[in-house]
Formats: C-alpha cells, structure tokens, sequence
C-alpha cells in the first residue's frame, strides 16, 4: 500500500520564490514515490505519494526540514502553524 500527503504552506510573499526552490531541493531529494507542488494563490501545496514502509521517517525528515523553513512561512493558527498536511491511504484504480 502507498500513503498519499498533501501539505499546504504559505509563504510570506518575499519569501515565495525561496520557499519554493527549497520545497522542490526537498521533494527531489526525499525518496518519494512521486512529489507534486502547485500553486494556489497565496498557498503551495506539496503532494507527495510514498510506500508505507518509509512513511515515519519520511515524516520525521519532513519535520526536520520545515523547522528549517519556518522563517519563510505564515502561521496559518495556533494549532497548525506553519503547515496543514494530512495523510491517508492511497486508493488505486
């Protein structure tokens, strides 16, 4: 089975061409199944399609990252922060 993540992110407006280069330098470099970023207004989104098996230390090296990236990003609220992902199963066709 392959786990699904989407992420959404906002960066400050000075910093969205950074944050996305450093997005793209992290999804390249991931180990991912698959890795999409998109773009929606002020929002970047990261999709990312891993195997199950390397989803925990995918996740903790994603966190590791994003305490890197804080600086670049708006909290979107006490709770989420500076990101809001969820994760879920992969259903296939």
């Amino acid at each position: 089975m392959k786990k699904l993540t989407i992420v959404r992110f906002k960066p400050k407006p000075e910093c969205y061409e950074e944050f996305i280069a450093a997005l793209k330098q992290q999804g390249a470099s991931a180990g991912h199944v698959e890795h999409y970023i998109t773009c929606c207004d002020d929002e970047v989104i990261a999709v990312a399609i891993r195997d199950t098996d390397k989803l925990e230390q995918s996740a903790k090296q994603g966190v590791i990252w994003l305490d890197q990236q804080r600086h670049l990003l708006q909290e979107y609220n006490d709770l989420d922060r500076h990101a809001m992902a969820t994760t879920g199963d992969l259903v296939e066709n």
